[in-house]
C-alpha cells in the first residue's frame, strides 16, 4: 500500500510496526477519525462513568453524522462497503482508543495530541477506579498496566450505547452480515438488531487485522 493512496505506512508513526519496515497501513478513515471532542474533553470535569460515556458517546455521534453524510457521495455506484460496515470501523477504532489499544500515532503533532488524550484517559479510569465500592479487589494491580482491565470492562458494559450514538443518523440503513441473536439475514433500521444489540464484533478484532481487511473491500 502507498501512502499516496489516502493511508498512512511509516513504520514511525504506527505502534505495531515501528521496529520493522513493513506492517499495517493505517486506512483514511482511521487517519482522519474525527476524535476531536475526545482530545477536548477535561479530565478533571469527568470522575464517572456516566461523564465518560456521555463525552464518548458525543464523539461517536459526530463521527457517525460526519460519516453518513458523505459515504452516499462517493459510493453510488454500490462499490466500497456498505454504510453500516464503514460505520463498524469507526466504532471499533472508538473502542480502540478507549481501551488503550489504538496502534496509529501519526506525525509529531498527531502523536502529541494522541499522547495527551491517553494521559487524560488514564486519568479519568484511575477516578472511576478510586470509585469503585466493592470491585477494587478485582481490579488489583491493573493501575500499574495503564487500568487496561477497567478500560476493557468499561467499553464491554457501555458498547451498546454508543453504537446507539455513532448510527444515529443512519437511517434505514440494515447491516448484512451481522450476528443478530435473533437471526435473520440483516440487522435492524439504523444499523442495529431488532433486540437493541450490537449486530458487530469488529471491536474485538485486533486492529491491524481489521485494516488488512478494510483494503482489501475497499
Amino acid at each position: 500500500f502507498s501512502d499516496t493512496e489516502g493511508a498512512e505506512c511509516n513504520k514511525s508513526r504506527i505502534e505495531a510496526v515501528k521496529k520493522n519496515s513493513v506492517g499495517a497501513c493505517a486506512p483514511y478513515r482511521r487517519l482522519h477519525l474525527c476524535d476531536q471532542h475526545l482530545s477536548r474533553m477535561k479530565s478533571d470535569k469527568i470522575n464517572t462513568k456516566d461523564n465518560l460515556l456521555l463525552e464518548v458517546s458525543l464523539a461517536a455521534q459526530y463521527e457517525g453524522a460526519s460519516i453518513s453524510s458523505q459515504h452516499g457521495k462517493y459510493h453510488t455506484d454500490n462499490s466500497g462497503s456498505p454504510i453500516c460496515t464503514v460505520l463498524a470501523r469507526s466504532f471499533a477504532n472508538i473502542g480502540d482508543i478507549v481501551r488503550g489499544k489504538d496502534l496509529y500515532s501519526g506525525n509529531s503533532k498527531e502523536k502529541k495530541q494522541r499522547d495527551k488524550l491517553e494521559q487524560k484517559l488514564k486519568e479519568i479510569f484511575k477516578k472511576i477506579y478510586e470509585e469503585l465500592k466493592g470491585a477494587k479487589t478485582h481490579y488489583e494491580g491493573d493501575e500499574a498496566n495503564n487500568f487496561f482491565q477497567l478500560r476493557e470492562d468499561w467499553w464491554n458494559a457501555n458498547r451498546q450505547e454508543v453504537w446507539k450514538a455513532i448510527t444515529c443518523d443512519a437511517g434505514n440503513a440494515q447491516y448484512v452480515g451481522l450476528t443478530c441473536s435473533e437471526g435473520g439475514s440483516s440487522a435492524h433500521e439504523k444499523c442495529t438488531c431488532a433486540s437493541g444489540d450490537v449486530p458487530t464484533y469488529f471491536d474485538y478484532v485486533p486492529q491491524f487485522l481489521r485494516w488488512f481487511e478494510e483494503w482489501a473491500e475497499d
